[in-house]
């Protein structure tokens, strides 16, 4: 049986399932909370790390990764209620050390823009900058000659260094580094006494680790425990219990008030990020939309409004119904994360709440055979060349192969042979993780495709 310290005795019964479901998938360990109403229910299973066999319990804290960029994004706003900070003005009018390698596209580009991924601006960029206070401030002035993949504005590419500028713009402002001002001005506040936006607070807590993939495909511990902290305000190490980051989640179903009831964001403002902003092409795994910080997606039952986040070997789910005031959080340490998350959070929102997640796109069963072109070539980014040939047969073959960063925490290279899908997409005929990746070529240089899109836009290089 699970760990739990909170379950009413009308729990859903999926939650007495969650060990045999955890073990079942492979992941050593996770933790599950829901929010129903005024209710936090909790499970967890498993263990923190193999090689320590400690078990997971509720009071286990697990890195939430690039969830923690709506958090930043609450930070951004409590700006703008304040006054002191416009979405719409260029990002240099109050951070002009921002300079990056396109300067015309650096004096546009707004707030706004970074919180819904479509600064155009090359988002993976994962220098260490060192452990000090000054990190986020010194990753900022390494961005001189980061590269333009397109207008600012001009589509949507998911963009982990936007949220450090991001990060940086709220130091400024506050006149505080970026942990301080995220515990002051969000944590506390709120209670949440787990949050740990460092190893330094996480190690006084039972932390999970990560793990990743060994030789024979079992998990085994990762590397390390946490990205630069450079990287923080995108989401690098910041660390909670399940049910702390949904006591986050009930103040923004709450219109931003604590449980004290003081006001942590404005009601116009929680509304705010859940606004469409930009619409997404169809890609394996993510929403329809995006707005300011949140991911959306649409269902027949309403908008869910939602974030996902991965580390070195820790995966983190979020799943919010704001008209139902339903919440559903998994937080995982490795193995086959997509199939639990379909076990557990897809079935409690469809079970709770009669809302069901779009279906993840999937293979024709015929896929047309196309001229493919355009979109063969070589594509590149800081973390990954990508080469593109044509299978003879209408399809595609891409080979991905990992570098810098991604690289050096064990990514290997890996090679999808894909099928047409619709338009310019094409889809992995094979699963990877449970999931039939989708790659769609967008743009036009001189008569082929000028990008590969797979939640990221990747550059052609040839």
């Amino acid at each position: 049986m699970p760990h739990d310290l909170t379950r009413p005795h009308d729990a859903p019964p999926l939650l007495d399932d969650f060990a045999d479901l955890v073990a079942e998938h492979g992941v050593p360990g996770a933790s599950l909370a829901v929010l129903v109403g005024d209710r936090v229910i909790t499970a967890a299973a498993g263990v923190t790390s193999m090689a320590t066999g400690v078990e997971v319990d509720p009071e286990t804290v697990f890195q939430i990764g690039s969830i923690t960029k709506i958090w930043t994004t609450t930070l951004v706003m409590q700006l703008v209620d304040e006054g002191l900070l416009d979405l719409d003005r260029p990002v240099r009018d109050y951070l002009p050390e921002l300079v990056i390698g396109d300067r015309a596209a650096g004096e546009k580009i707004t707030t706004r823009q970074l919180l819904c991924h479509t600064s155009g601006f090359e988002g993976d960029i994962f220098t260490d900058t060192g452990r000090g206070e000054d990190a986020v401030e010194r990753y900022v002035a390494t961005l001189t000659d980061l590269p333009q993949l397109f207008a600012p504005g001009e589509t949507f590419s998911y963009n982990n260094t936007g949220f450090v500028v991001l990060g940086r713009l709220v130091e400024v402002l506050r006149g505080q580094p970026y942990d301080q001002v995220l515990l002051e001005r969000i944590a506390r506040p709120l209670r949440l006494a787990s949050v740990s936006p460092s190893p330094y607070e996480a190690i006084l807590r039972r932390a999970a680790t990560g793990h990743v993939p060994g030789e024979d495909g079992t998990p085994e511990s990762a590397p390390t425990w946490a990205l630069a902290r450079s990287n923080a305000p995108a989401g690098s190490m910041l660390a909670m219990t399940a049910s702390d980051l949904l006591g986050f989640v009930r103040m923004h179903l709450n219109h931003g008030t604590a449980p004290d009831g003081s006001q942590v964001l404005s009601a116009a403002s929680v509304a705010a990020m859940r606004e469409r902003q930009v619409e997404l092409p169809l890609l394996s795994g993510m929403g329809t939309a995006w707005g300011l910080g949140w991911e959306l997606f649409d269902t027949p039952h309403g908008t869910v409004v939602a974030h996902d986040g991965g580390t070195i070997g820790q995966a983190a789910f979020l799943r919010v119904v704001p008209e139902q005031g339903l919440a559903v959080a998994l937080l995982t340490n490795g193995g086959e994360v997509f199939g639990l998350f379909n076990a557990t959070v897809a079935r409690l929102l469809e079970e709770l709440g009669g809302v069901r997640l779009p279906e993840r796109p999937t293979p024709p069963e015929a896929p047309a055979k196309v001229d493919v072109s355009r979109f063969t070539g070589r594509y590149a980014d800081t973390i990954y060349d990508i080469e593109v040939t044509d299978d003879g047969n209408g399809g595609l073959v891409l080979d991905r192969t990992p570098k810098d960063i991604i690289a050096e925490i064990g990514e290997q290279p890996m090679r999808f042979s894909l099928v047409h899908l619709e338009g310019d997409s094409f889809i992995a005929a094979e699963p990877v993780h449970g999931i039939h990746v989708v790659f769609a070529f967008i743009g036009d240089a001189d008569g082929v495709a000028k990008y590969v899109h797979y939640g990221r836009v990747v550059a052609r290089a040839d």
